[in-house]
């Protein structure tokens, strides 16, 4: 009997839980850094909220409240689901183990050990400050692999170049941007330390107004300045027509990194943009290629480790839905010709909208109607 079955028992109050969802750039220079975490983050925090409103089907009532109500003592199941498809995402892993007060929590750190014929177990977790002394069997937690590689294996080299490159650009466009001016001063002697009373000499005082000048065309919308005899201020910058080229390629270069990670992912760049065009389509190419893979590895991982082989066989199932759900109202025409033809029955049909079905079977009885029935005898009748 793994810890499963601890879920058996009552509730009992628990401890402070947290997620940390930092990833690790430490090896990486600081713009880099922060080029791929500001790529990575754009498009999991997408993934993230999308999947933060699944909802799990479950016979069980104690199950029901810990995966659709409260996971733990400090988070909500929206929450908590959020972190757990962010984390897999950018761990390529996830740990999820049960607390002896039935609280589910993700571990920032463990250790796996790999065995050929038995099952693999967990040692080193760590689930916030927290080390767990005990070790965790395959059977006793909830353990989730994204891909076969890490993400941070494709986005190595990717950002390698690019980080370099990044910060080029931005000198670029800080040189381009300069403000550069010159002040002429008529001046027949030469500026010497002699103090005046003040105890201040020509040099300070004329650097003083020259502050003064630059502090007013810095800071108001409308400027005037004295002008004084032998002391001229020219700018040049807006004279040589500056060029926004250098701020497009930045921007240009930001985009082209979050579409290659969305495209890793499975996420129409479409979408994170918030374009409008083509959205149904982008709706449900991202729902076949990102969101159904992913609710499909929970839900086979839910299936084996909640519900025992006996269970499983007499027919009960885990279920993970709630993602970007068809509208029925869209889909009402199509609905209908697929009662009205046989082809489904009722229920079979409220399944596709993720509906419940009908009470005392009524959903399952095939309705067809008379443009579909077959024709057995010739003439009027």
């Amino acid at each position: 009997m793994g810890i499963f079955d601890g879920l058996r028992r009552d509730f009992r109050s628990g401890y402070e839980i947290d997620w940390m969802l930092d990833l690790d750039f430490s090896a990486d220079d600081s713009m880099r850094s922060y080029l791929k975490f500001m790529a990575i983050d754009t498009v999991l925090n997408f993934v993230g909220r999308t999947m933060s409103t699944v909802k799990i089907g479950i016979e069980s009532k104690e199950w029901d409240y810990i995966l659709n109500v409260r996971p733990n003592s400090d988070n909500s199941a929206a929450a908590f689901w959020q972190k757990f498809f962010y984390k897999l995402m950018a761990k390529n892993e996830i740990l999820v183990v049960v607390s002896d007060d039935n609280q589910l929590l993700i571990a920032d750190s463990f250790y796996r050990n790999e065995y050929a014929v038995y099952e693999d177990t967990f040692t080193d977790v760590i689930v916030k400050d927290y080390a767990f002394k005990r070790t965790f069997k395959m059977s006793e937690v909830i353990y989730v692999e994204y891909n076969n590689d890490k993400l941070e294996k494709f986005t190595k080299g990717l950002f390698d170049d690019s980080g370099e490159l990044y910060g080029r650009i931005l000198e670029v466009a800080m040189r381009n941007n300069q403000i550069r001016a010159s002040v002429g001063i008529d001046s027949t002697g030469t500026l010497k330390d002699d103090k005046d009373a003040g105890g201040r000499t020509r040099t300070e005082k004329l650097q003083g107004f020259i502050n003064k000048v630059y502090n007013s065309y810095r800071t108001n919308s409308v400027a005037i300045v004295p002008k004084m005899k032998g002391f001229e201020y020219e700018e040049y910058t807006n004279k040589q027509g500056g060029s926004n080229q250098s701020i497009d390629e930045l921007n240009k270069m930001v985009t082209s990194l979050i579409d290659d990670i969305a495209n890793m992912i499975g996420v129409p760049t479409a979408l994170i943009y918030g374009e409008k065009s083509e959205m149904d389509s982008n709706i449900k190419a991202y729902k076949k290629l990102c969101i159904i893979p992913l609710a499909k590895k929970l839900q086979d991982e839910l299936n084996a480790k909640i519900l025992l082989k006996s269970e499983y066989l007499k027919g009960q199932r885990v279920e993970v839905f709630g993602m970007l759900p068809p509208d029925p109202l869209e889909l009402a025409t199509q609905a209908d010709k697929l009662v009205s033809s046989g082809m489904f029955y009722i229920d079979e049909a409220r399944d596709m909208f993720e509906y419940e079905p009908l009470p005392d079977g009524k959903g399952q009885i095939q309705l067809i109607t008379k443009n579909y029935e077959q024709t057995l005898k010739g003439g009027e009748e």
